[in-house]
């Protein structure tokens, strides 16, 4: 099922999430579709009006290589470097905004077999802070405008 997807300045969108204690198992089906539907990389439950930290991703299916994952009670454990994209943002159309992003993090979050940690580089990573912001409240606009990375 397609969901409605919140838009900036709705408060909702401000809310730090709580922990999920249920089961999303459809909840992630319907944050996926809608995700694609958007069409966008990633989704986070403020942004279909559930407060509860989970968001759902898929950094390269716009590359024809899909890959969606859902991350439920994620933490960012460790990070490393230093990175600059142009990020869009489902909740804030058309606002392209130039954010500085770790370039690799490890994330824990809880799976079908318990908690698990896995590590994320490049743009993957991005999108993964760039959701993790959603659940603490922070959106794109509250980011400085980035200068570009250094080239390498």
């Amino acid at each position: 099922m397609i969901l409605p997807i919140v838009q900036h300045p709705d408060p909702i969108l401000r809310v730090v999430c709580r922990p999920v204690t249920g089961d999303v198992t459809a909840l992630a089906r319907d944050m996926l579709d809608t995700m694609y539907a958007a069409p966008g990389r990633g989704l986070a439950g403020p942004q279909v009006g559930v407060t509860e930290r989970l968001f759902v991703l898929d950094a390269t299916w716009k590359d024809g290589l899909p890959d969606p994952r859902v991350f439920v009670n994620p933490e960012i454990v460790a990070r490393d470097g230093r990175q600059v994209n142009e990020e869009g943002c489902l909740s804030i159309p058309e606002t392209p905004r130039r954010v500085a992003r770790p370039a690799e993090i490890t994330l824990a979050f809880d799976g079908a077999s318990g908690r698990r940690e896995e590590r994320f580089a490049g743009f993957a990573a991005a999108c993964i802070w760039h959701e993790m912001d959603h659940l603490d409240g922070v959106l794109i606009l509250d980011h400085p405008e980035a200068e570009p990375a250094d080239p390498a």
